[in-house]
């Protein structure tokens, strides 16, 4: 007698594909999807969409969020591991599947500007999470390596291959350049965080252009070889010219992280380098720091990942806004699915097909918003209220 496994199965709900959406029903088993079908169904006990969009689950690159959890206001710590949990539920609720938690490495440990280390304690906590089963979705590690730092040699040596460092992105924040070009502009972020007065500013600017003249090149060297050590995808971060992105290319790089300007991304196109901008600039129609608007190079086809950045909700709503712009639901949702997908190098995710993991998002939208109504990781409902299994016999398909 064959046993009895429980299933998860969904019908009626029109399927996101890579390139076309189609009406139809899935079958989720041990993890992944097993079945898909495009006929009418009336199973009884399924999961009945009525109707509702099921997509991949979204696959975010790189997200402050952590930070922002373990420094809620300026000044506050949080614990850690309760940060965690929040962060991961919150990602959940928003239909990300698969995260890359972006943590800084490369520390100031003095002075009025001083920021400390944590990567390798956050990582630490994230591992002892995974392994106690207490996350609700898929988590990797993306290490930002600040090159204007002082400790960033030290840092990157205490990680190893058992980390789940995915991505290793080379930063740098010196003044006049990159993501602040116009100097107002940063001293509007840092002021308003780090509550400095003008003399502080100044100080602040002087202390990051010390450090990038003693460090920034060996920095940088470091960064590329530590990322190779780790097995880990290279990324730049903020590219401005087309010199920047040959430099780029000539190290390794496979995703450019907010390029501020066409001309970038222009580039990143010719070298094959994949470009990522962030959700909020969509849906805010430009950037906070003055620099290129991610609906510009959408509209120009220079637009190859969304990341949610610092936040997480923008992720889904993003897909929705470039699904109006190109008119195109399919190559809007390979932004967060497929494309971060391939450009992380996890070929296990990222689409709805027969042996994908059944990370999946069921939705409906209106006229310009959407709504989430159920999250799925490896076919466990982490955000369906009113998701049951479905029991079937082992090898028998369900259509």
């Amino acid at each position: 007698m064959n046993a009895i496994l429980p299933e998860t199965v969904l019908i009626n709900g029109q399927l996101v594909l890579e390139n076309e959406v189609v009406r139809g029903n899935l079958v989720l088993r041990d993890g992944v999807i097993a079945e898909i079908d495009t006929s009418p169904s009336r199973i009884a006990n399924a999961h009945d969409c009525e109707g509702s969009y099921i997509a991949p689950g979204l696959i975010e690159l790189h997200t402050d969020n952590l930070e922002r959890h373990l420094e809620p206001r300026p000044g506050v710590a949080w614990p850690d591991e309760a940060a965690a949990i929040a962060h991961d539920a919150e990602l959940a609720g928003c239909g990300i599947t698969t995260v890359f938690d972006a943590m800084r490495v490369g520390s100031v440990p003095s002075g009025t500007s001083r920021y400390d280390a944590y990567a390798r304690r956050m990582v630490d906590v994230m591992l002892s999470l995974k392994a106690e089963d207490r996350l609700k979705i898929s988590h990797f590690i993306h290490l930002r390596a600040e090159v204007c730092s002082e400790t960033l040699a030290e840092e990157l040596a205490t990680f190893g291959p058992d980390d789940r460092i995915g991505i290793v992105s080379l930063m740098d924040h010196t003044p006049g350049q990159r993501q602040f070009r116009d100097i107002n502009k940063l001293k509007a972020y840092v002021t308003g965080k780090k509550n400095l007065d003008d003399a502080g500013f100044q100080a602040h600017v002087q202390m990051l252009m010390d450090l990038r003249t003693r460090n920034g090149d060996m920095h940088e060297t470091l960064t590329c070889t530590e990322a190779e050590r780790l097995c880990a995808v290279l990324a730049s971060h903020d590219d401005t010219t087309e010199e920047h992105v040959q430099t780029s290319a000539l190290r390794g790089v496979k995703v450019a992280e907010f390029p501020t300007t066409v001309e970038a991304a222009a580039a990143c196109r010719k070298h094959g380098i994949a470009i990522m901008m962030g959700a909020p600039n969509l849906i805010r129609g430009g950037s906070h720091s003055g620099n290129v608007s991610a609906l510009e190079l959408a509209e120009l086809d220079l637009l190859d990942i969304v990341s949610s950045d610092y936040v997480p909700a923008a992720l889904f709503q993003s897909v929705l806004l470039l699904a109006e712009l190109w008119g195109d639901l399919p190559k809007a949702m390979r932004t967060v699915t497929s494309k971060p997908a391939k450009a992380a190098g996890l070929t296990d995710r990222g689409q709805i097909a027969i042996g994908k993991r059944a990370d999946l998002t069921v939705f409906r939208k209106t006229e310009n918003f959407g709504h989430m109504q159920m999250v799925l990781c490896r076919g466990k409902g982490i955000f369906s209220p009113k998701l049951q299994p479905y029991k079937i016999n082992i090898g028998q398909s369900v259509f």
